[in-house]
Order: C-alpha cells, then structure tokens, then sequence
C-alpha cells in the first residue's frame, strides 16, 4: 500500500508543495535452516520485526505447508492461544484447526503488547510474501 499526502506550504505568498510519500512494506515469511538441517520460517512484519517462528520442519515441503497453514488460520482470533512463561512473560502460540502449534511469538514485557503481536500477525500474514534463504 502506497499512501501520497500533500502538504501546502505558504512563504512571501506563494505555495510551495510538498509530497510526501509513505509506502506500508508487507509482511514476509523468510525460510532458513537449523543448524541442524531442518527448515523454519519466521513471519516478518513490514518493518522487519520476527512476530511469529515456526517449529522445525524435516522438508521445504513440510516448511511450506506450515507457511499457509499460517495464512489460513491468522485471521482467527480463535486459533491463538495466550499463554504466560515460568518467569511470568506473555506470549502466544498460533495453532491450526486440529490444535497443532504451527507458530511461537516472542516474550513480550506485556500483555498489550502480546495483543499487539497478535494483531500484527493478523495483518501481515495473510498477504505476506515468502523469501526463501535456504536456496
């Protein structure tokens, strides 16, 4: 999304014009592996931020199939599940409809700011891009 504001600005009289341009980046799913040679992916927000990380899969395939099963579930309030750490942290998992993990936030210092995750999640992740590092 691209969004043009115009400003007007007078001096001795004249207008002077201003454009200003403010491009809103997409999310991005970007595909990695372990150390161990499993693939992961970690949901991106446009600003680079990683909201969401994946388990580890066995195949690119597996990795993939997790990536929609995000874009299909992330829009469902219903399918993450609020949780608190053992040192008292907030954070969340996505789950998918037969109640697998398919996704982990970080910790968060809030609940606020856990929602706020979760609603990042909700709206960069349906029309997210995939950057797949492992090629």
């Amino acid at each position: 999304m691209i969004c043009i504001t115009k400003f007007c600005i007078f001096i001795n009289s004249k207008i002077l014009y201003y454009l200003t341009l403010k491009v809103n980046y997409m999310g991005k799913f970007v595909i990695t592996t372990r150390a161990n040679g499993e693939f992961q992916f970690n949901l991106k927000a446009g600003n680079g931020q990683t909201i969401l990380t994946s388990e580890g899969y066995t195949t690119k395939a597996a990795c993939n199939n997790g990536i929609e099963s995000v874009k299909t579930n992330a829009g469902d309030d219903n399918r993450y599940d609020r949780k608190e750490s053992s040192n008292g942290k907030p954070y969340f998992n996505l789950k998918a409809g037969n109640g697998q993990i398919i996704g982990s936030s970080e910790m968060y210092e809030s609940v606020s700011a856990r929602e706020n995750g979760i609603e990042s999640v909700k709206k960069n992740a349906p029309d997210a891009t995939i950057d797949d590092q492992t090629a």
